[in-house]
């Protein structure tokens, strides 16, 4: 059995992998039942990540990185919050379905961005914190499951604005 990386900023950058391929997928898909399936799976993917980023992860980060670059994170989740819940609520034979997933998809890129891959970013400056990122880790991955159980059972709600009014 292989081991579990609980390293909290190594479970994130595999969720931002995972839903880059559901993106790529959307992309390349054609039939609406399949576009359908695969943004249902991108909104509860983003749901989960962004769910257990605002209650584990960037709560643990406050007052030891850069607090702009927290605050902006929590404004672009809700930002594809916005997006995520109009998806959901919506058809793959709406007019602006596919502008949407594309959309969603390009403000992810851009989120991912700043939290993994540009200079001094948030994963960066959480590694340098004194972070405990396998506790954090750990906690994302217990809530992550409890979540993924509500999705498969009963479905999770429309996400939640922490920072923008609907």
């Amino acid at each position: 059995m292989k081991p579990v990386d609980l390293d909290a900023t190594h479970i994130l950058a595999a969720d931002h992998r995972t839903v880059e391929g559901l993106f790529e997928q959307f992309e390349k898909a054609s039939g609406s039942d399949k576009k359908g399936k695969l943004a249902k799976q991108i909104c509860t993917e983003l749901k989960i990540h962004a769910q257990i980023e605002e209650e584990v992860f960037y709560p643990a980060l406050k007052g030891k990185i850069d607090d702009d670059l927290l605050k902006e994170a929590w404004v672009e989740h809700d930002g594809a919050k916005v997006l995520i819940n109009d998806i959901e609520a919506s058809s793959p034979d709406d007019e602006f379905f596919d502008a949407k997933v594309t959309v969603l998809s390009e403000e992810i890129k851009h989120h991912v961005r700043e939290e993994e891959k540009q200079q001094d970013n948030m994963f960066q400056q959480a590694r340098a914190a004194d972070v405990d990122l396998e506790a954090l880790g750990q906690a994302m991955l217990a809530r992550k499951e409890e979540l993924k159980a509500q999705a498969d059972s009963s479905g999770l709600p429309p996400a939640e604005l922490a920072t923008l009014t609907a």
